[in-house]
């Protein structure tokens, strides 16, 4: 990549990066190209060469959110920390996510685009976020930390059904502050922690 092309691909993260900023803050509809070219420090006739229209630009900032959330979650789960350490820095994740500054609106339109079945999100989360997390429900079987009775069917079904109830219209408002909690549910289930399995 020679100099202007780094130059380019700079300035385009930095769009990305302003627009990302701007809808987590005031949603998706709210915020104009001006307001964006104003943040980023360029031209609104920049973000239109680099992005052709707001709607492109919106579909790529989602892009942009999901490939950092993913690329956090497989350093965690790639990390030599214990199993159950893992489990509790997924929680704490989901806390974050939780009490980050997002407009409810982003993530109404995020769930949106998900819904569509053709979403960045569906696509990161059917090639990899699945086999990946089936491999470390298995190693928390093997480890003993996950009921080994459990078939990987049974998990599967249940994402499943997760999956199906994200991408109805009125979600959003329940599914960001419980995030944490379910989460919790998911590893430890209604009946609570308990202790490893001998």
């Amino acid at each position: 990549m020679d100099g202007f092309e780094r130059r380019r691909e700079l300035k385009k993260k930095d769009i990305l990066e302003a627009a990302l900023e701007l809808f987590m803050k005031y949603g998706v509809q709210k915020v104009s190209i001006a307001e964006i070219a104003k943040e980023a420090n360029v031209s609104q006739v920049t973000i239109y060469n680099y992005f052709d229209s707001k709607n492109n630009l919106i579909h790529l900032v989602f892009k942009f959110y999901v490939d950092q959330i993913w690329d956090e979650m497989k350093v965690l789960l790639a990390s030599n920390l214990p199993y159950e350490d893992k489990i509790k820095q997924m929680i704490s994740f989901e806390r974050n996510m939780a009490n980050h500054s997002m407009n409810n609106k982003f993530f109404q339109d995020l769930l949106k685009d998900y819904a569509t079945g053709q979403s960045y999100v569906e696509e990161v989360y059917l090639k990899e976020g699945l086999p990946l997390l089936i491999e470390f429900v298995n190693d928390g079987k093997n480890q003993g930390f996950i009921d080994p009775s459990l078939s990987n069917e049974a998990i599967l079904f249940y994402l499943q059904m997760f999956q199906e109830y994200m991408q109805r219209d009125d979600v959003v408002h329940t599914l960001l502050p419980l995030s944490e909690d379910l989460t919790k549910l998911f590893f430890y289930g209604i009946v609570g922690k308990k202790e490893k399995q001998s």
